[in-house]
């Protein structure tokens, strides 16, 4: 679903309005109003919202459905990523996932440890990534099947209980500014913070997570929040078990998934989305299709890297569209 404006609670209502940013870090320099208008989409709502909205159940056997005229979806003259790159920042004073990065370090994709990292390195070159490859520009220039996990920083600080999408946004550029990450305009920046944190103001109770992107001296950043999804089990996953043995990191590469493929083919909110504002996997948010019982006897759907995931569909451009698990 694609927002405008950040996202502010007040008396537990979800409004849109500007935010300020005191700023945290050295060099922290705070999006301005104007820039953050522009900021927030592919809100990944949680299963009860996509529930109440759209009729959907947060179902394990869904198969998606044709939209009506074409695909289902719509171009609308902006950018794509063609190839597709990520990085991660880990948030926070302990490791957040299982075997990841250690706080105050900084590396390469290849020497994340956690299952985070290993859904990063293998989601490219997948079945179910090359559903983003029936989209495409205005030169009919089409996304390759292809996510590269560049980089990580483990910032060694602690976000707060709340943090507001403009510290969110500062907290990337605080990486870009000190050299803990480098800036590159096909990046997706997907910001992870550990239990019990209320990552954009609404998570939890409105989403589980989104992207959007900010302008930082004169360059497009893309970024996502990626709470800590296990912290709301009913509202933000949809595990029957854990297929790795790993509840968090399991829970969170579904959403993980979700951000991915939207700032894939809607990068700057003005490319890929429906009559309703619905991205991609927005289309198929908590759609699962056929499930299988994995060794240790949990629910999966998808084999990505030789490893079992519980990942929802995403939307295929192609004939009247519908929910895919692969392509």
């Amino acid at each position: 679903m694609r927002v405008r404006l950040p996202l502010v609670m007040i008396g537990g209502a979800l409004v849109v309005a500007g935010c300020s940013d005191s700023g945290t870090g050295p060099n922290a320099a705070a999006p301005s109003a104007s820039q953050q208008e522009q900021s927030v989409t592919g809100i990944f709502k949680t299963r009860q919202a996509v529930a109440a909205e759209w009729g959907l159940m947060a179902a394990k056997g869904g198969n998606g459905g044709a939209g009506k005229g074409g695909t289902g979806i719509q171009y609308h003259g902006g950018p794509v990523i063609f190839q597709q790159k990520v990085a991660a920042v880990y948030w926070g004073t302990s490791v957040i996932y299982n075997g990841g990065p250690t706080p105050g370090s900084t590396g390469t994709g290849a020497q994340d440890g956690s299952l985070i990292g290993f859904f990063l390195r293998n989601l490219g070159g997948s079945p179910y990534f090359n559903i983003n490859t029936t989209y495409f520009d205005g030169t009919n220039t089409h996304v390759q099947n292809s996510v590269t996990y560049t980089q990580y920083w483990a910032d060694n600080s602690a976000p707060g209980a709340k943090v507001t999408d403009a510290q969110l946004q500062a907290e990337v550029v605080k990486g870009l500014t000190s050299g803990a990450l480098t800036y590159d305009p096909n990046t997706l920046y997907h910001v992870f913070t550990g239990p019990n944190i209320n990552l954009g103001g609404g998570f939890g109770s409105q989403y589980c997570a989104y992207h959007g992107h900010f302008t930082w001296n004169g360059l497009d950043v893309k970024y996502s929040a990626m709470p800590y999804d296990e912290t709301f089990p009913s509202a933000c996953t949809a595990l029957n078990g854990s297929p790795n043995n790993d509840v968090a990191a399991d829970a969170e590469v579904n959403t993980l998934a979700h951000e991915t493929e939207e700032s894939t083919t809607d990068e700057d909110l003005n490319a890929w989305f429906d009559r309703r504002g619905n991205e991609n996997a927005d289309k198929c948010a908590w759609m699962f299709g056929t499930t299988y019982v994995t060794a240790n006897g949990s629910t999966a759907n998808e084999k990505i890297g030789g490893k079992d995931f519980l990942v929802q569909m995403n939307w295929i451009n192609l004939g009247n569209g519908g929910c895919r698990q692969s392509f």
